[in-house]
This record gives structure tokens, sequence and C-alpha cells, in this order.
């Protein structure tokens, strides 16, 4: 077992974090360094009993916590989120051990996990209600008050950052949470759950399990103190947890699949797009459900944006996150390679070009070449199904009604880019792209002051902004009346 990262740091003991305390199970998983197929580490799962000693736990925890002033839980954040920034080079050498992003990039995952905590201890601050006016002798008031116990689920593309948003909005809203994290990248939600004990959150308000995905959501999701179910990740499971959950009217916040369009207008400076749209493709080698993906370039410029597309994406440095200069890492886990590969001769068999890649990268370890098909049809499966990797597509189109019609063509709404000057175009684009979150002249999807989700089937509710904690909490009217009527 493979246990150490670049500069002699250490990749954590991995345990359940329950009620205060850490435990390790009889059963055990191997936990596999992408880039090198080494275990490094093994990760305890969940029984029954965990489970239910975790619910236990956060009942009582929420007792606790949804009576502790907001000023408290604030600074509680506020304390956990400056460990995990002093933290940063241990956090972000587990995080490349174990998903094998770039070091680079994985310091900067944790920063932006910090900064998740500390714009919802702020928001913790800012739970408003109103006074309604009413007739004399009457008082209409309304309370956002905390839902109660949240079962929460992260995706393994971004080990800790995924994790925050999460126990972010629970903890500022007075929630007490079980997180099950990603099995492939357990380490982020580690470090996260010990910055908290280190910080002094109350003992059960936030739980740490792991195990058979399936298992824990289908025991957890059911039981009665369990009034919020948040999820990350694909739309077939969001289904399936959101059917589960509403045969218990348990509500739900849902942060599903995407398949993200780039609209490249005819005006835009096509080098400068072409450039950073083939940087941004390959971050966190595609693993991103905003990733850029599907993108149409206006037929007066599809040449040179192409050109200077491919040719940029030739060039990402690929290798283990832990060396210098690397620009994107290996795909999550094995199953991933051959899923691409498909993909990529699904489309080639149907006529598009493969301009670079489209194949695995080297011998060892889980990296897949960074790929871009040009014209590619529409009954392609890519065109649908969204490849969650660095594969990207490129299509001329004839005018914007033909890129909007074409970005809006997928059943998934996440995250949507556009290239241009235009303001005439910029209206047309905000008013007609149907997505949560749409972009112009960047690639950035969301920062944590702004709201972040989904519509159609990319989910529902939203994480970030003013709007953040909105589904951690409850609506309570009160109506008062001086006398009895």
């Amino acid at each position: 077992m493979v246990k150490f990262g670049g500069n002699g740091f250490m990749y954590p003991e991995l345990k359940l974090f329950i009620a205060g305390k850490w435990r390790t199970t009889s059963r055990d998983i191997p936990v596999v360094n992408p880039a090198t197929e080494d275990e490094i580490g093994r990760l305890p799962c969940a029984s029954k009993q965990d489970l239910d000693d975790a619910l236990e736990a956060a009942v009582r925890g929420f007792r606790v916590w949804s009576r502790t002033s907001p000023r408290e839980r604030s600074d509680t954040i506020l304390r956990a989120a400056a460990l995990m920034r002093e933290r940063q080079e241990k956090i972000a050498h587990a995080i490349t051990m174990e998903h094998g992003k770039p070091l680079k990039q994985a310091r900067l995952e944790v920063i932006r996990g910090a900064e998740f905590f500390e714009w919802d201890a702020g928001e913790a601050m800012r739970t408003y209600g109103r006074v309604i006016p009413a007739a004399p002798g009457h008082k209409f008031s309304v309370h956002h008050q905390p839902i109660g116990v949240v079962a929460a689920f992260s995706p393994w593309n971004f080990p800790m950052s995924q994790p925050a948003r999460k126990i972010a909005g629970a903890l500022a809203s007075g929630c007490s949470i079980i997180l099950k994290a990603a099995e492939e990248t357990p380490a982020g939600a580690i470090h996260i759950a010990k910055a908290f004990e280190d910080a002094g959150l109350p003992a059960g308000v936030l739980n740490l399990v792991f195990g058979e995905p399936a298992e824990i959501s289908g025991h957890l999701i059911p039981q009665d103190p369990v009034r919020l179910v948040a999820f990350t990740g694909s739309t077939a499971v969001g289904r399936h947890l959101t059917t589960l959950a509403s045969e218990h009217m348990t509500s739900v916040l849902m942060e599903l699949g995407g398949h993200a369009p780039v609209i490249v207008c005819e005006d835009t400076d096509v080098k400068a797009a072409g450039i950073s749209s083939a940087v941004r493709k390959m971050r966190n080698a595609g693993q991103v459900c905003t990733s850029p993906t599907r993108f149409f370039a206006h037929e007066s410029i599809f040449d040179d944006y192409a050109t200077t597309f491919v040719e940029r994406a030739a060039a990402t440095i690929v290798g283990n996150g832990m060396d210098q200069n690397v620009e994107m890492g290996p795909l999550a886990n094995d199953r991933r390679v051959p899923a691409l590969t498909e993909l990529v001769e699904d489309a080639r068999e149907k006529g598009a070009t493969v301009a670079t890649g489209g194949a695995k990268h080297g011998d060892k370890g889980y990296f897949f070449q960074p790929t871009v098909l040009l014209n590619v049809p529409d009954n392609a499966r890519i065109m649908q199904e969204e490849p969650f990797g660095p594969v990207a597509v490129i299509n001329p189109v004839s005018s914007l009604d033909d890129a909007i019609g074409k970005a809006n063509s997928v059943p998934y709404g996440l995250a949507g880019y556009a290239f241009t000057n235009r303001a005439d175009y910029i209206d047309r684009l905000i008013d007609e792209v149907e997505v949560g979150n749409l972009s112009i002249n960047t690639l950035e999807a969301s920062m944590p002051e702004t709201p972040f989700g989904g519509v159609k089937s990319s989910g529902y509710g939203r994480e970030g902004g003013t709007e953040g904690l909105d589904n951690y909490m409850i609506v309570k009217n009160v109506w008062h009346s001086a006398d009895i009527t």
C-alpha cells in the first residue's frame, strides 16, 4: 500500500465520523491512485448499525445546533474554514493522490471549498424573515427555520469542494447532516470533518459515512428524521433518489448532470476563444458537470476556431498530478476509459472526424488522450450523452438561431457558455438558452456568492448565493391576534 504523496505528505487514515468520534468497520474497500493504480488506503464501509448510530447522533446534534445562535454557528464555520486554509498543502496532496488532478488544481479546490464555508457562514447571519402589514390587533410574520436532519451525497470529481457545498449549507442553516462522500475520493471529506472537530463543532452535527451507495441511500432516505436529501451526481441516480424521497414526502436538492453547450459567435476573438475553450475543456480531465462539451462555432469562423482548439488540446501535458507542469491527470477509475472509447468510436463510425486523441493514454493509470471530434452528426451518442471526460465536440452552425436550437436540444440544462461582444446576441442568449448558469466570454460557471443549479433534467434547487440556504430551511408563517377571535 502506497501512502505517501509529494513532499512526504501522507494519505490520511480513513474512518467514519459519527457522534463526534472516529470509527472503523469490519468491512473495507481499497482506495486506488488512478495515476499509478496503487492502493493508497482502505475505506471502511458503514453497516446498518453505523447508519442508525449516525442518524441518532444527527437527531441529537440537530437539537443542539438548531438552538445555537447564528453568530456562534457562523464563528464555528469560520474557524473550520481557517483550519482548512492552513492545511491546504496536506489536503491538496491527498486529493491529488486519490483523484489524480494536478496539484495546482487541488490547491485551488481547497481554497474554493473554504470559500463556500466562508460565504455560507456569512449567510447564517442573514436568514431574514419579514413582517406583513395586517389589521389592528393582528400581526403576520414569516420565519425561516432549519429543516432538520440532512442526508447528503457528494460525488468523486471534486473531493473537497463538493462535500463543502452540502456541509456549508446545512450547518449555516442550523441543520445537522449525515454525509456519504464518494468511495473513490474520501480524503477531502475526512479533512473537512477533522477541521470541524478541531473547530469545536458539537458532536452529531456533522456525521461522515462511506459504503455501498444504494445501501446507504436506501436505508437513510426513508427514515422519519431525514427532512432533506441533497445530492450531486448523475441524472439517473438523482431521479431514483427523488422517487425514493417522494414516497416519504421528503424534500430534495438535486444538482445533476449536464452537457454544456458553448456558442461561438462570428464577432468574437477567435484565437482567444479557441485557447480558452481547449484549456477549460481539459480541466479536471473534463470530469466536471459544468464542463464545456458541445461547441457550436459560426461557419464563418469554424475552421480557424477548430484549428486553434485542436492545437491547444493536443498540446495538453498529461500525467501524474504530482509531476510539475502537468495540466491534466487521469480519469477517476478504470471504467471511464472504455466508456469514452465507445463514445468516440460511435461518433467516428457515424462520420465524425477525430481531430486529435480518441484513445487511452499510456500503459499505466486511467489516462485518456485529450480528444476533439469535428463535424459530429446529431445521431451520434455523444450529442445526447454527457461524456464526463476530456472529449470535445465542435460543429459549425449557420446562425445564432441554429446555435441556440442545438444548445437546447438535449434534456440537460445546467451550464451554458457563449463568446460574443454583440449586445443583441447577449440579450437573446440570456432569454433563450435553457440553463441554470449562463456565462458569456468566460468558462467559469459559478462562485460561492452566486446561485448554482440546473433546469430540466439537470435538477432543481440552488447552492450558493443568497438562495443557497433556502432548501435547508422551512418557511413558517405566524398569525398573532391580540384577542381571541
